[in-house]
């Protein structure tokens, strides 16, 4: 290899990108070929490049700097500063690789021109500027067949890289979970969703409590969130909370990093707090997980947890919970009002799947609860899942069967180090 100056720079945007794909893949690189900043004196560094997105947190980049693997990390709120004025981030190499992550794949596309780097994107259902990419791995085949025919050669199919979660666990240090039957609550990582999602999800936890006293909770706090964050929410000051019964007693946080911490409710439900991230020793513990939509249903799957889905829209604060224009619609102050219920209502009245799995095998696998819905009817059919083990086995059978094979990720770095040797980069 070559001790030329080389810069690999991921793109991405919201939690779940990062915690599926980019934290993986920035692992298993740093396996495969000495980087900075983990090897000092290489020649090679890994950025990591934030991008605009109505699905971000604004957490992103304090989560990415715990994880100590990328020399620069730019904030999104800086991308448009750093396409003018590259040199104002970094001295950044005359070579180097943009690769695609998560978000609009014309950031990418952007950044990679601005900087006369090579450009690889990671195609999970399309390659929308293919022209533009030196190289692209794809999730499937069908992603290979939709490109022009004179460009097909470019794409490798490596695979879904969501499948590869649960090799994580393998290296993870199991603290078993007490017995009885588990229940995973993930109200999301976002303000608009957690708004909704904690009043309505310790609701539910109390009324299962009530009718199944032998169920026990688990929250696995997003990293982007918090329990500071999950306090509040869960408070009066949270105009949703006012709408249930339940709230918040105390919650005791953790002595140390590897303990879990406790939270009960007015109802004297205790529901147990994982703030390490991944939390995947604990989930694949769990009988069954409440979610709201997004990308923890992708990795739910992955790990194949049976699950429901829940998004409750008598909510007006729903509509800022919708992913990608419409979401960014519904959240100005002028518009929201009037075009947030036009927008959910059309939206639910002509959505399609919304759960990953739902949309990968085009059929519903998980069921999706979203519309008036309550806490008493989410309570009830969770129960009814639980004392039905072979319903919970059938869907676990079927997430196993769309995860794929693993591997992805180690594939994904020979696609990267294969091009940079092609076009003896290094």
């Amino acid at each position: 290899m070559s001790n030329d100056p080389l810069a690999i720079i991921f793109v991405s945007n919201g939690p779940g990108e990062l915690a599926t794909w980019v934290k993986p893949l920035a692992n298993e690189l740093h396996n495969q070929i000495s980087l900075r900043p983990k090897a000092k004196k290489s020649a090679i560094s890994l950025n990591l490049v934030l991008v605009p997105c109505p699905n971000s947190t604004g957490n992103e980049e304090l989560v990415a700097k715990k994880w100590l693997q990328f020399e620069n990390i730019i904030k999104a709120k800086n991308f448009w500063k750093l396409l003018v004025r590259p040199r104002k981030f970094g001295s950044w190499p005359s070579k180097g690789l943009v690769i695609f992550l998560g978000g609009d794949q014309f950031w990418s596309v952007l950044l990679s021109a601005r900087l006369g780097y090579l450009h690889m994107t990671y195609a999970e259902w399309i390659a929308r500027w293919p022209f533009w990419n030196n190289r692209i791995v794809a999730m499937s085949e069908s992603i290979v067949k939709r490109l022009p025919r004179r460009i097909q050669n470019r794409c490798s199919v490596i695979g879904d890289l969501t499948a590869d979660l649960t090799e994580t666990t393998k290296t993870d240090d199991p603290d078993p979970l007490p017995s009885g039957k588990w229940i995973a609550l993930m109200p999301g990582s976002k303000s608009a969703k957690l708004k909704i999602g904690i009043p309505f999800f310790l609701d539910v936890a109390d009324k299962i409590s009530k009718l199944m006293p032998d169920c026990k909770f688990l929250i696995p706090i997003a990293p982007t969130t918090n329990i500071d964050e999950i306090k509040y929410f869960g408070s009066k000051k949270n105009p949703i909370s006012k709408q249930y019964k339940s709230g918040i007693k105390s919650i005791t946080k953790a002595k140390n990093k590897e303990a879990r911490g406790i939270l009960v409710t007015n109802n004297s439900t205790v529901i147990l707090l994982q703030e390490k991230h991944p939390a995947y020793s604990d989930l694949i513990q769990c009988d069954i997980a409440l979610t709201t939509v997004g990308a923890n249903t992708a990795e739910l799957g992955s790990l194949n947890i049976p699950m429901i889905v829940v998004l409750p829209t008598q909510h007006i604060l729903v509509m800022e919970a919708w992913d990608g224009l419409l979401g960014l619609i519904a959240r100005l102050p002028i518009l929201k009002w009037c075009l947030g219920l036009l927008i959910s209502f059309v939206k639910l009245r002509k959505r399609g799947f919304m759960a990953w799995p739902n949309i990968s095998a085009k059929r519903m696998i998980v069921p999706e609860r979203i519309g008036k819905i309550t806490t008493a009817q989410i309570a009830e059919e969770t129960i009814d899942w639980l004392n039905s083990p072979s319903r919970l086995s059938g869907q676990k059978e079927d997430l196993q069967a769309l995860r794929g094979n693993k591997g992805a990720t180690q594939k994904f770095c020979q696609e990267i180090i294969n091009l940079l040797e092609e076009e003896k980069s290094f």
